[in-house]
């Protein structure tokens, strides 16, 4: 059985501001022929919750599983890629290029604390599936008090 790699970590850096906007993607989006051929996209993804986990399902078809990387803290996960680009028919004229290609990367910040030890993912048929147990709220943690 092959594993989508997981990583955990503290933080992500917030690279997904609205000043992230490069000339090249609003070029891109007036006409696909300003595009280059390595570039960021951001895939279609849904996250829903029942009372025991949080589930994300992204739409990531044509991408192989081995170029998938999923990285977890218990507040965001950062989910990554890359799709290549399948090869252009030479001596054609292309009417309409919206499928997008390259690099992607999403970071997604959970609506509750998530059990990082309760994580895992599957892919099929083009979407990939993320659940995430939810951190049990009657959790206490006992505190020391250390005499000054």
């Amino acid at each position: 059985m092959d594993y989508i790699k997981i990583r955990f970590g503290n933080d992500f850096e917030t690279s997904d501001s609205r000043f992230d906007k490069t000339i090249e993607d609003m070029f891109r989006s007036m006409s696909p022929m300003f595009s280059l051929s390595e570039r960021a996209w951001k895939p279609q993804m849904d996250i829903y919750e029942t009372p025991q986990e949080v589930i994300i399902l992204a739409e990531v078809a044509g991408v192989d599983k081995e170029n998938l990387e999923v990285e977890i803290s218990s507040r965001a996960i950062r989910i990554r890629g890359n799709r290549e680009e399948i090869p252009r028919v030479e001596n054609t004229t292309y009417r309409l290029a919206e499928i997008q290609y390259g690099t992607f990367e999403r970071i997604l910040y959970l609506p509750a604390l998530i059990d990082t030890d309760k994580v895992s993912a599957s892919y099929l048929n083009g979407f990939l599936q993320i659940r995430l147990a939810r951190m049990s709220q009657d959790k206490t943690h006992k505190i020391t008090i250390s005499e000054e």
